[in-house]
């Protein structure tokens, strides 16, 4: 069963391919000011069927990009290096310190998903604003 994200005008759709697993809220500046709650996906999971309007920003000269509604201002989704890949939940490094991830992780503002059966999910709670 596909899931669809979109804004709240409509002008982004993004099909989800499942019902994700890897879902987590963030604390950190950006994410608790958007409200997100984050579901992972790697590079071609994804459909974006709309992308109208999709303005992006990022506070780290692209290395993590917010995309949004230019119309409706709904953050809908965002791709970042896949930090999980070199780090734990807490910041420290899995290997070699100081790693900057090749692949990159795409994430889904699950709130922008209206079909979606919280009780079917686990958040895992990020501590982004002490961690990194």
């Amino acid at each position: 069963m596909s899931l669809i994200a979109t804004c709240h005008c409509g002008a982004t759709r993004i099909t989800l391919p499942y019902l994700p697993t890897d879902i987590k809220s963030c604390n950190c500046s950006f994410c608790q000011r958007a409200g997100a709650v984050w579901a992972y996906f790697e590079e071609g999971e994804l459909e974006f069927n709309a992308l109208d309007g999709d303005k992006v920003y990022s506070a780290s000269d692209g290395i993590n990009q917010h995309h949004f509604c230019s119309n409706c201002g709904i953050h809908t989704w965002g791709s970042s290096p896949d930090w999980g890949s070199a780090y734990n939940a807490d910041g420290t490094p899995k290997g070699e310190p100081g790693v900057m991830p090749s692949k990159r992780s795409f994430a889904i503002n699950l709130n922008a998903v209206d079909s979606l059966d919280w009780s079917k999910v686990k958040i895992e709670k990020m501590d982004g604003r002490n961690n990194w």
